[in-house]
């Protein structure tokens, strides 16, 4: 007993003992806060404004920050500066529309009623290819852009819910392909993963013209940036820079787009066939030689799209909004009455369950998402490298903790990811009055700005509509 009341007061004590410890350094420390405070306030308000740090605050107001750092790299290197995860800029997205719930005059359904998520990529093909849920992985590349066990994961991830992966413009990764369920290959403009054997592996393959953060530019990867397995895959000499060209050597011409599709139609025995671009005020007729090409599916990637790194102004200045081209593309497609056998794919900023909801009530047949399955991959791993580093350390290539990523977790997160969006637009469809995705159209939904209904032609909110 006396031990227990020998601890309690030693406890005590050296609890008092720091408190006033702390009390004590808290009295000495707030008159320094003091001297230093005002010393701050008198140069801030008597100095020269030359001599004055306030002239960054509104040297910041005037041009923002970012511009102010990149311009900082620009100097510093004299070269191209690239920037991850894509533009900045705010564009108009899809916050401009909402739903219409049913309740009354249309009754919702009942919370228990099974709802049809399957969509179908390329219906006319000779191998259709058909997922159960509309939402895809966009592409990223092995070696040049993510690791090995970031492109595993996804095709873990993916697998689970019964959705795609996409190859990206990197080399083909055996693993990869094992672990996938549906597995997309980007047919590049490289001289790699192009052998009839590779080809024949895919359930899809997707040409790829352009991109929403990169245009249709040429990328150049130095030596650096490949060593190791992506240097062999990509057969590339250790000594040279890799070159992604800006165009296909096939494709001299619009016309040639047919012959190579056409060429790939035979090698793989009917798989779907479809083209990546990137919209742009042409978009129309960009359209018109996918279509004459006769491609199954068209790819678009907005102006917000992602990537490892792009050059600023390719990410800012070139290409359309995501929503502006989207809904182009649907009304081209069926002014040429070919929308029920081309697949209309979106990609470019989607966030979240409702942005991909109303793309699909767009028009769009599935929508694919980048950064934001980056994002939900890494999840709680990115403690493996904060504060020090950012968490692109742990997904690219060249990342200094790139070992440290467990692909097997981020597998599973990717998969709840998927499953709750999933599991959002589900309720959002009963919501509706509806059971199926298909039975969700433009006319479900409602604008709240003038801006954005004349874009989508979706009538206002304070517009009501005929009685039916």
């Amino acid at each position: 007993m006396q031990g227990i009341i020998f601890f309690v007061w030693s406890f005590a004590g050296a609890a008092l003992a720091i408190f006033l410890a702390g009390f004590i350094a808290l009295i000495g420390f707030r008159p320094l806060v003091k001297l230093l405070v005002e010393r701050v306030v008198r140069r801030l308000l008597k100095d020269r404004y030359p001599e004055n740090l306030w002239e960054m605050v509104t040297a910041f107001m005037r041009i923002n920050p970012r511009i102010i750092v990149e311009n900082s790299l620009r100097a510093e290197t004299g070269g191209v500066i690239e920037r991850p995860f894509g533009s900045p800029r705010k564009f108009l997205k899809f916050d401009g529309l909402v739903f219409s719930p049913a309740q009354l005059a249309v009754l919702p359904q009942p919370e228990y009623v099974p709802v049809d998520l399957r969509v179908t990529i390329g219906p006319k093909a000779a191998k259709p290819l058909t997922l159960d849920i509309p939402l895809m992985a966009g592409a990223m590349g092995f070696g040049i852009g993510v690791s090995d066990k970031v492109k595993n994961a996804i095709a873990r991830g993916t697998a689970a819910v019964g959705t795609c992966t996409n190859s990206g413009e990197g080399p083909f990764l055996p693993e990869e392909r094992q672990l996938s369920r549906y597995y997309i290959l980007q047919y590049n403009s490289g001289h790699w993963s192009k052998d009839a054997e590779t080809l024949r592996q895919a359930d899809a393959i997707e040409i790829h013209i352009g991109q929403g953060a990169t245009a249709a530019a040429a990328s150049f990867i130095p030596p650096p940036y490949l060593e190791g397995r992506a240097s062999e895959l990509l057969q590339v000499p250790d000594d040279e820079v890799l070159v992604i060209p800006s165009r296909h050597r096939e494709i001299r011409r619009p016309e040639d787009l047919k012959t190579l599709v056409d060429n790939l139609r035979k090698t793989t025995g009917g798989v779907p066939i479809g083209v990546k671009i990137i919209p742009s005020g042409r978009l129309e007729e960009d359209l018109e030689v996918a279509i004459s090409a006769g491609v199954d599916f068209i790819s678009i990637d907005g102006a917000q799209a992602g990537t490892k790194g792009g050059a600023p102004i390719l990410e800012d200045d070139f290409g359309l909004p995501t929503i502006f081209a989207l809904v182009r593309a649907v009304r081209y497609l069926r002014e040429r009455g070919v929308k029920d056998r081309i697949s209309l794919l979106t990609g470019g900023g989607y966030t979240s369950p409702g942005e991909c909801l109303k793309a699909l009530a767009l028009g769009a047949d599935a929508v694919y998402m980048g950064t934001a399955l980056l994002w939900a991959m890494t999840h709680d791993q990115v403690i493996k490298t904060l504060p020090w580093e950012p968490p692109t350390q742990l997904t690219i290539y060249t990342g200094t903790h790139k070992e440290e990523f467990d692909e097997v977790k981020a597998g599973e997160n990717l998969a709840n990811f998927l499953k709750s969006f999933t599991e959002e637009i589900k309720i959002a469809i009963r919501a509706m009055g509806k059971t199926s995705l298909r039975e969700v159209t433009a006319a479900d939904l409602v604008a709240l700005d003038e801006w954005t209904s004349k874009v989508t032609g979706i009538p206002l909110a304070h517009e009501p509509r005929p009685s039916v």
